[in-house]
């Protein structure tokens, strides 16, 4: 007996080779999927992602993500562009379509039913979900035998008043698919010549949903460093900033880069070489962290707890703890190491960068000079981040307009919300912190749904304060289908490509010849 499932990542390697098996002319183009692209296809979307067993045996299987295709719901596209290079890094929750990225099924499982159970599990699954539709290019699989005759529009025509024959147009036909028009440069295919049929499956089901915004509310800390007789007096000040937040009914509160080093004017550890009073300060881990976990419980609220100095794997890192309400905490290292940090602290960069998801919003995190290298803000936006957090530590205004500019550019570029928080303040007893210069701001895209200048809030320069702000995560996902511009869907891949070396992305580091998935987009 044949039954669906959702994909796991043990199927991965099976799952390439029957996609080689089942389109060879695919597989010498370099149009078939890789084991990293179908590990991000569970990671992000696992309901999608589907296979046909029979007895631990795997006959087919489908790929799916969700879309918003804006105003046009029709418009022409690309493989590679819809599915952002096979890796689905584009899957958007707040869509109304589910795509239909693949399907496919092993020759000798085919006529037996396996292909209608596996279009039936996902017309399930867009009920489930109360999607409007199910969307997809389709092959036009015997367009090539015609070409010399007939333009590929007139072949579908033919198809579809039963005039001529085609093995896959006739299948997605009899499962209930409208040929809504054909889509050029769609997919390097020789059997169709790079065309496809636009297919749409309408949910009859489906009930609008009047949605009203996904609300988050973050809290900025511009903390003022101050001398400070013991541990308890920066508890003190850190909890003050916390239960005000929690009091705005804040989801997040964010603090700057370094406000940790504010226990370093203690009278025991005043003036020590900076070095020494790094490492000292490093010493002081655990407390910060039962700290920050224990006010993140009391007050049910995430704390991005700016940044603290640790010792990683023998290595002196600067890294930002952010802490769930359940206590739980996750540790993103700054990654980027300003020539201040290497030359008075020995700071060391990391290697690790990642999305935080949360019920609010997925969130990553920049610290300072991290915000001034789009690449890294690409890579969140690219694994689904839509809030970015940016704390940082200036001295002058300088480099407070450094990491301004380059924060609300990362946002302009891959339409996410950057959140930035900066000490002010002056520690004259605490060497290479003496002075600073910080103004909190919070940025979004610069488009109709936000503020008329990109700068959703801000707040006044070197006053210690707490600015409050409410994002809109569903005015992202407008944005980025339908805005006046729309970078997130506009990347020119055929032209240029990103390559992440990062831990866990090496396999992305050798790229097809012909861009991702040799697609043109």
């Amino acid at each position: 007996m044949v039954t669906v499932r959702e994909a796991r990542v043990e199927d991965l390697e099976t799952l390439v080779e029957l996609n080689k098996t089942c389109f060879p002319q695919m597989a010498e183009e370099n149009v078939v999927w890789t084991v990293s692209q179908l590990a991000n296809h569970v990671r992000l979307f696992p309901q999608g992602q589907l296979v046909a067993v029979e007895e631990d045996r795997i006959l087919g299987a489908v790929s799916s993500l969700i879309v918003d295709l804006g105003v046009d719901s029709y418009r022409q596209h690309t493989y590679a562009g819809i599915t952002d290079g096979g890796y689905f890094h584009n899957h958007n929750p707040e869509g109304d379509s589910l795509y239909g990225a693949d399907v496919y099924v092993h020759p000798e499982a085919r006529g037996k039913g396996v292909g209608h159970l596996l279009y039936q599990a996902r017309r399930d699954l867009c009920k489930r979900l109360n999607l409007r539709r199910i969307i997809a290019g389709g092959r036009i699989h015997g367009y090539h035998e015609h070409a010399d005759s007939m333009s590929p529009e007139n072949y579908v025509v033919e198809v579809e008043n039963g005039k001529a024959s085609d093995l896959v147009l006739n299948f997605q036909l009899r499962e209930g698919f409208i040929v809504r028009g054909v889509i050029k440069n769609y997919i390097q295919d020789p059997l169709s010549k790079n065309f496809a049929t636009f297919l749409e499956w309408i949910n009859p089901d489906y009930q609008p949903v009047e949605k009203d915004g996904r609300k988050v509310r973050v809290s900025c800390v511009q903390y003022q460093v101050r001398g400070i007789n013991s541990f308890e007096d920066f508890a003190d000040q850190v909890e003050y900033f916390v239960e005000t937040a929690a009091d705005y009914r804040s989801d997040f509160v964010v603090f700057p880069e370094f406000f940790s080093v504010q226990l370093l004017s203690q009278k025991a550890l005043k003036k020590l070489p900076s070095v020494e009073g790094i490492r000292r300060l490093s010493e002081l881990t655990q407390p910060f962290m039962e700290l920050m976990g224990r006010l993140a419980q009391e007050y049910g609220i995430y704390i991005v707890a700016g940044s603290h100095p640790m010792d990683i794997d023998g290595s002196l890192q600067n890294v930002c703890p952010i802490f769930a309400p359940d206590g739980s905490y996750t540790l993103q290292p700054k990654l980027h190491i300003t020539p201040a940090e290497k030359k008075y602290w020995g700071i060391s960069g990391g290697n690790d960068l990642r999305v935080i998801s949360t019920p609010k919003a997925r969130i990553g995190i920049l610290i300072c000079y991290d915000s001034e290298f789009p690449e890294a803000a690409r890579y969140l936006a690219d694994q689904g981040a839509e809030i970015i957090f940016v704390p940082y530590c200036t001295d002058n205004r300088h480099g407070f307009l450094r990491v301004r500019y380059c924060s609300q550019a990362r946002a302009i570029e891959n339409q996410v919300y950057v959140v930035t928080a900066g000490i002010i303040g002056n520690l004259p007893s605490v060497p290479a912190m003496d002075i600073h210069y910080g103004k909190a701001a919070v940025f979004s895209p610069s488009d109709h749904e936000f503020a008329r200048d990109g700068i959703q809030a801000e707040a006044d320069s070197n006053v210690e304060m707490m600015l409050v702000s409410d994002l809109d995560i569903n005015d992202l996902y407008r944005s980025r289908a339908s805005g006046s511009v729309t970078p997130m869907l506009d990347r020119r891949k055929d032209l240029f490509q990103f390559i992440s070396n990062l831990p866990g992305d090496q396999h992305k580091s050798n790229p097809p010849e012909n861009g991702p998935m040799g697609l043109p987009v």
